[in-house]
């Protein structure tokens, strides 16, 4: 491509011109176009696309050079925004250059797209409610990719944060895409930012049971997953007397674990607990209804009715019976 005027113009005036003799019998017009303006434009096209083509793979190339660094110092989410920025800026400059030199009326298509976009954005609100949700994100950051979160409804580990959606790995595998406005317009439940985790398990033990020997039998559990538990401040296990239920004495044991470790030291601290209890012949109790009849009350429910007794009265005058209830 050198620097002569735009192709476009010619080609549409040459268009109008050919049409206009094929309309009267010129056929050989035809022949002169495909020559001197129809084969050349799609020489200028092929090179055209070569260089977008090309343009593309240099793009990514660049794009991930830039976004490696900052996933590997900085973040990985802000890392791949910020290649995805460069690849799509990238882009447009790239197919930009290629048009105008074809000799495409950018400034016109400038407006076109303009109006056009006003016309999406209202009928797209809830897209750009998306987009504006994802920058928000990933400039404050309330999660990162790796991070298990209860966001959107939906609990999962992160894969990927998106301008328009976030893609979420459920514990059972699988892929939820959430869009970002759900998430940023509800709360954020960040489950593994800390690097600890307090487990704790709540049972109710019989109101006949001792309350030293239960609690020597909690402790004893608690000891079982000691090598999991993390001493410090505010940390470390601890045997709680919790309330008086209706039909137990409850309590509760919590134990300072790593986050990664949360789930199988609460299944093994569970079951030691039950473990505990049962050796020492302490009974959990379950939810029971006692319900008292009272027999006076039972005998007058099933007690038969008895019609009252009708009797006669006599009119004075006809000397004839008259029934009448009483």
């Amino acid at each position: 491509m050198t620097d002569q005027a735009p192709i476009v113009p010619d080609i549409a005036k040459a268009t109008e011109d050919t049409f206009a003799k094929v309309s009267n019998g010129d056929f050989e017009a035809l022949t002169q176009y495909a020559t001197d303006h129809l084969a050349p434009a799609l020489g200028y096209a092929a090179v055209g696309l070569g260089v977008i083509f090309v343009g593309y793979f240099v793009a990514k190339y660049i794009a991930g050079v830039i976004s490696r660094p900052v996933c590997r110092r900085v973040d990985e989410t802000l890392g791949r925004f910020i290649g995805k920025i460069v690849f799509y800026c990238i882009m447009l400059g790239v197919t930009g250059a290629v048009l105008s030199k074809l000799g495409a009326p950018l400034g016109g298509l400038a407006a076109m797209l303009a109006a056009a976009g006003f016309a999406v954005g209202l009928a797209f609100q809830g897209t750009l409610s998306n987009f504006a949700s994802g920058v928000l994100m990933l400039v404050f950051r309330p999660f990162k990719v790796g991070d298990v979160v209860n966001a959107g409804g939906v609990m999962g580990k992160v894969n990927e944060i998106d301008l328009f959606t976030t893609t979420l790995d459920t514990p059972d595998n699988r892929r939820i895409i959430v869009p970002n406005s759900s998430i940023s317009g509800g709360t954020i439940e960040n489950i593994s930012f800390h690097k600890h985790r307090r487990v704790e398990v709540l049972v109710g033990v019989d109101y006949g049971a001792d309350l030293d020997q239960t609690r020597a039998a909690l402790e004893a559990a608690v000891s079982q997953v000691s090598m999991a538990v993390i001493e410090g401040e505010n940390r470390g296990a601890k045997v709680i007397l919790s309330d008086l239920g209706a039909s137990s004495v409850n309590w509760k044991i919590r134990a300072w674990v790593a986050s990664e470790n949360y789930w199988p030291i609460h299944e093994s601290l569970t079951a030691a607990v039950k473990r505990q209890l049962d050796g020492a012949g302490i009974s959990i109790p379950f939810p029971q209804l006692d319900v008292h009849i009272n027999r006076e009350e039972e005998d007058a429910v099933t007690r038969p009715r008895v019609r009252p007794q009708r009797r006669e009265t006599y009119d004075s005058g006809l000397q004839k019976p008259i029934a009448r209830a009483s």
